[in-house]
């Protein structure tokens, strides 16, 4: 009697956009609840150091997959011209990006910030889009001062609203948010931000990244792959504690309050409205926004839209996850 092996899971490898955290619940819960092994895939995760840096990590062949940013893959492919890394599943609905000031502060729009000092960490992600938001608001790029740091969120949170330290500081609205409970703080009293999203309305965010060879040469791959994340999506928006929990499986030393409030802020804020599914992107948008960037940072090419996103990886519509 002959009995057939059951082959081996594909392993990827795959940059996160952060440390371990709340908004990465789905990743981890695809894989505890053995969404990716049905798919006959093995997923080995890395912390990473902001969704920006995830998306030449890619590209150059470090890892297989990412959680990166969509508008770094855009300045990228307009400067190089290079289409090596495509996104297959687009997380967010919105931009995540702002720029937070203390409560107390004066500065109520963009244009009050001309000759602030803003800190940010090194290749942030709304750092990166300050010209963008510059450029829409009707500011000159140069128009502030920007102060790398290296501080952990929370110590800067701190130091922002307890010392003012700086006029403001780069980075993501629940990121910021979680940091103040981190510090000690109320987020809702101590912080107010001005979110890129008022401003520059086409910008995208946070988007699953494939090698364009992967998705070339294993599409199946590729497509079980954003079935699984889509999967383990919709657990999370049924049910954010419990995914909160296969976060805590790979880090159990995180502030679970705080992180579980950067997922639920993530998929009420960044992740609403999603139309016609999460994962889906509007090419007219994408082409906009693409156009922007090219425009402000003075790129060399507006790289078109089915060179940065394909859909062709979606899952089918009986599949889609609404918000």
């Amino acid at each position: 009697m002959s009995s057939k092996s059951t082959p081996s899971p594909l392993r990827l490898s795959m940059i996160l956009n952060t440390f371990v955290s709340g908004p990465q619940a789905w990743f981890y819960l695809a894989d505890d609840r053995g969404y990716l092994a049905e798919e006959g895939l093995e997923l080995e995760f890395t912390p990473g150091d902001t969704a920006a840096n995830a998306v030449p990590k890619v590209a150059l062949g470090h890892y297989d997959v990412g959680y990166g940013d969509l508008n770094a893959l855009i300045e990228r492919a307009a400067r190089l011209g290079q289409q090596d890394v495509v996104a297959v599943y687009a997380t967010f609905t919105a931009s995540p990006y702002t720029l937070a000031v203390p409560s107390d502060s004066a500065i109520r729009t963009p244009l009050d910030l001309a000759g602030s000092t803003i800190a940010s960490h090194p290749n942030d992600a709304a750092m990166l889009m300050w010209p963008e938001l510059a450029a829409t608001a009707g500011l000159p790029v140069d128009a502030i001062r920007i102060e790398l740091c290296t501080d952990s969120h929370h110590q800067m949170v701190t130091d922002l609203v307890r010392t003012k330290r700086w006029t403001g500081m780069f980075g993501f609205v629940n990121t910021l948010r979680a940091a103040a409970i981190e510090a000690g703080l109320d987020p809702e009293r101590s912080l107010r931000f001005l979110e890129y999203r008022d401003t520059v309305p086409d910008l995208y965010g946070a988007a699953l990244i494939v090698r364009r060879t992967l998705a070339e040469q294993q599409p199946d791959a590729v497509r079980g792959l954003v079935r699984a994340v889509n999967r383990a999506i919709a657990d999370t928006l049924a049910d954010p504690q419990t995914a909160i929990e296969a976060v805590l499986r790979r880090d159990p030393n995180i502030d679970q309050a705080a992180n579980l409030l950067r997922l639920t802020g993530t998929l009420e804020l960044d992740m609403a409205g999603a139309n016609p599914c999460i994962g889906w992107i509007d090419e007219e948008r994408l082409s906009r926004s693409a156009s922007l960037i090219a425009r402000v940072k003075a790129l060399p090419r507006v790289p078109q839209a089915h060179e940065l996103f394909d859909a062709s990886f979606l899952p089918p519509t009986q599949e889609w996850v609404r918000t």
